[in-house]
């Protein structure tokens, strides 16, 4: 009978602790939940509160990571880099890393959801696995639901296709979640959180 009672007892521990992790993240804003989500995944993390730290901790991860190239085809990011040394490809190459926006932060998650407005007609999978996204604290939302309504909201009358989410950031994991069986889409992915609240 011991036995029974010390495996027992062993599961309630487990859900109590269980329930204390869920209750201590409920009680974190909404941009404590995501930055302690996005850093549990393995994702690189960077605050900035002007441009120029923007443009500096850009240049700080193309030399940590000895990048000369980048691809990028958004024209407002492209104003950010143009005094760096670096080469920028403009045409869809999947080789070299992915410098771009995103839709939203998903807070619940952890994760980034892109569009086609950043993708493109790709998927994500084409991609580099290297991607360096800028994003801005307005973007941060509670959950996918909201960052789809969000998308909903933005562009209504041409809502973008090519919806999809980075929510590994660790190159040898894969998803867990069924609708993305065989396809991966884990990222080594730079943040660069803008405040512009």
């Amino acid at each position: 009978m011991s036995f029974f009672k010390k495996i027992f007892k062993s599961q309630k521990e487990s859900l109590s602790t269980d329930k204390e992790i869920e209750q201590k993240q409920s009680n974190l804003s909404i941009d404590d939940a995501f930055v302690h989500n996005f850093i549990s995944k393995g994702g690189k993390f960077l605050y900035c509160t002007k441009i120029d730290e923007v443009i500096e901790n850009i240049n700080n991860i193309l030399l940590e990571n000895n990048w000369k190239k980048l691809y990028c085809n958004d024209i407002d990011l492209l104003k950010l880099i143009a005094n760096l040394d670096i080469t920028i490809e403009h045409n869809f190459n999947g080789a070299i890393p992915f410098f771009t926006t995103c839709e939203h932060l998903i807070a619940n998650e952890g994760s980034l959801l892109f569009s086609s407005n950043q993708l493109g007609y790709n998927r994500l999978n084409e991609f580099s696995k290297h991607f360096i996204v800028y994003a801005t604290t307005s973007q941060l939302v509670k959950n996918t639901g909201e960052g789809l309504t969000g998308i909903k909201t933005n562009f209504q009358g041409n809502i973008p296709t090519n919806i999809s989410s980075v929510k590994n950031y660790s190159i040898k994991e894969s998803s867990d979640d069924f609708l993305d069986y065989g396809i991966s889409n884990s990222k080594n992915l730079y943040l660069l959180l803008f405040e512009d609240l």
